[in-house]
C-alpha cells in the first residue's frame, strides 16, 4: 500500500516523495546550504562612493598559472597581510572565483582583466594599471 502513495495516477514515481526509493530526497534539503556560484557584489565590500583612503595604484595582469591555466594577478596594493585576505575574499565573492594571496600579490583564477578594474576602483584604489 505504501508504494501506491509514492506513485501518481500514471504509475510513475512521484519526484517529491521522500523515502527509500528517492535517493535525492535528503539532498534537496541541503541545497540552500551550498555556497553560491553566482557573483555577489556586496555594498559593504564595494561601496558606490569609494573611500578616500586606499592604495595609490594596482597593477592587473594575466598570467599562466599551474597547468597552463589563466590567472589574473593584482600587484602593488601595498596592504598588510590581513587586509590582503579581506580584499581577496571580497573579490572572490564578486567574481565567483577562487584565489590566493602569494606574498603581496592577489592571484585569482580565470581572466578577470575587464571586470576587476571597476571593482578595485570601488574598493578605493586610485589608479588601475594593466601590466
Amino acid at each position: 500500500m505504501a508504494k501506491q502513495k509514492d506513485k501518481d495516477s500514471s504509475g510513475k514515481q512521484d519526484p517529491k516523495a521522500k523515502g527509500f526509493n528517492n535517493p535525492f530526497a535528503r539532498l534537496e534539503g541541503l541545497r540552500d546550504t551550498l555556497p553560491s556560484t553566482k557573483p555577489q557584489v556586496r555594498r559593504e565590500d564595494f561601496p558606490e562612493e569609494p573611500p578616500p583612503q586606499g592604495p595609490e595604484r594596482a597593477v592587473v595582469r594575466l598570467e599562466t598559472g599551474r597547468g597552463d591555466k589563466e590567472v589574473t594577478v593584482v600587484e602593488g596594493l601595498g596592504l598588510p597581510g590581513a587586509e590582503l585576505e579581506a580584499w581577496l575574499q571580497a573579490l572572490q565573492r564578486a567574481l565567483a572565483c577562487r584565489g590566493s594571496v602569494e606574498g603581496e600579490r592577489l592571484v585569482l583564477q580565470g581572466d578577470h582583466r575587464f571586470t576587476l578594474p571597476d571593482l578595485l576602483l570601488r574598493r578605493g584604489v586610485k589608479r588601475v594599471v594593466h601590466g
